[in-house]
């Protein structure tokens, strides 16, 4: 299969659509917890900024699936549409339920370049799955206090987030081979939205201190994690990453920039001298 035909296209879409799970957020079997997990998951800081993340983007990318002339591309950005506003939902769901006290986020706005938006948006969600796959890992193994029926609802959304950036990586290179875009011209491009994605997620955390939410940051994780270092944190997501990327079809692209970042970022920690690791929280202090 050559990237950038119409086999190409068949295949990331087909997949992406056909593997879409029905479900209702408010049918899930959400557990009734004990007051110390009450007060534990209530501590945890990332759920207006994790609310305020997926309500933006249900609106976002419905309203760039409305701007696609190729039914079956339209489809498949319709159907991340929908699945992006459930995540909503089920964050609406899960705050109301257990009594989490946040502040209203603001109402979502549509940018006024939606296709610059959606780049930008699919890079970031490259960017965040990475991380947010290793911390789930890390925390379904060492944070007793969730009860596993929590850890089964979230990792029905992470596999939602791997189908994303697969669907993402596939119909951004195949747009921009139609485009008649070179190799090197796509990375530099990649490059650029990779850029301003994470620029995007250092300014959501430079706000107020309600805003300053650590929870999608290493750091954050290291409130709850004991021990978590920069070694753990990286050999983690790519194990991660590795295995809810390892399911799709063998012929569609995964994305490569971030977890090569982290490859070499890990072996450079490993070639230095031999030192007792420091944590990330140490790592953090003044």
């Amino acid at each position: 299969m050559k990237i950038g035909s119409k086999e190409h296209k068949e295949l990331f879409c087909r997949s992406f659509i056909e593997s879409h799970l029905e479900y209702e957020p408010a049918h899930l079997p959400w557990p009734t917890l004990d007051s110390v997990t009450l007060e534990s998951l209530r501590n945890i800081p990332f759920w207006r900024e994790a609310l305020n993340t997926e309500q933006e983007a249900g609106v976002m990318v419905n309203a760039f699936a409305a701007t696609i002339s190729d039914p079956l591309l339209k489809d498949a950005i319709a159907l991340q549409g929908m699945e992006e506003v459930r995540h909503g939902r089920l964050m609406k769901f899960l705050i109301d339920r257990y009594d989490i006290q946040i502040s209203p986020p603001p109402a979502p706005v549509l940018p006024s370049n939606i296709k610059t938006a959606f780049l930008d948006f699919g890079f970031g969600e490259c960017l965040d799955s990475f991380l947010a796959f290793g911390l789930f890992g890390l925390a379904r193994r060492h944070v007793n206090y969730i009860p596993e029926a929590l850890f089964d609802i979230f990792d029905k959304v992470l596999d939602e987030e791997a189908r994303h950036i697969m669907f993402f990586i596939n119909w951004v290179t195949y747009l921009q081979i139609q485009e008649g875009k070179s190799n090197w011209l796509r990375g530099i491009n990649a490059l650029i939205h990779y850029s301003r994605a994470l620029k995007d997620k250092i300014t959501a955390f430079s706000g107020s201190n309600e805003e300053q939410q650590e929870g999608f940051t290493a750091t954050g994780a290291s409130n709850f994690i004991d021990n978590l270092t920069p070694e753990l944190l990286l050999s983690t997501c790519l194990k991660e990453n590795s295995r809810r990327l390892g399911v799709f079809d063998k012929e569609l692209l995964q994305p490569q920039l971030v977890p090569n970042l982290a490859k070499m970022a890990l072996a450079t920690l490993r070639l230095l001298p031999r030192r007792q690791s420091r944590s990330l929280a140490q790592l953090s202090e003044p």
